[in-house]
């Protein structure tokens, strides 16, 4: 049930342009250690990502400091202090493709477009996010390095 909300929650969300290429990237043990632009995200923007519910649904699952945001989610780790807890490049793996590290996950992967299951229309061979908007959100997770923000 939960699944089927998300994705349809999914479904409601904007497409990546489907013209965009996949950056190619390694992962590195439980990392992806080199940014997918080559450059690092701004957090200000990853902040929007992280906290709207049209794109980057995060706040669906997780909670944070957004004390903005009144629904929050309690079914995956609380944000706050994600930059601590992971490096960036264990961010970005978790973001990119979280079932690297758990494979019973319900977090969708974020840049993962092979493999995948009951896909949406919008979203068939198009990531949820591009590889600048997931640069964001890395560089805004590791700015949250207190677990009470």
């Amino acid at each position: 049930m939960l699944v089927a909300g998300l994705a349809a929650a999914l479904a409601c969300s904007p497409a990546v342009d489907a013209r965009a290429e996949l950056a190619s990237y390694a992962v590195v043990g439980d990392a992806i250690p080199v940014s997918l632009t080559g450059a690092g995200g701004d957090p200000k923007k990853g902040r929007a990502i992280v906290a709207n519910r049209q794109v980057g649904l995060c706040l669906l699952c997780h909670s944070g400091p957004f004390p903005e945001e009144r629904f929050q989610g309690t079914l995956a780790p609380d944000l706050s202090g994600a930059g601590s807890r992971w490096s960036p490049g264990q961010l970005r793996l978790r973001i990119v493709d979280s079932t690297r590290i758990n494979p019973a996950t319900i977090m969708p992967p974020y840049y993962r477009i092979d493999g995948l299951e009951r896909v949406t229309p919008a979203f068939t061979g198009k990531p949820i996010l591009n590889a600048e908007q997931v640069e964001d959100v890395v560089a805004y997770l590791a700015t949250l390095r207190d677990a009470k923000q």
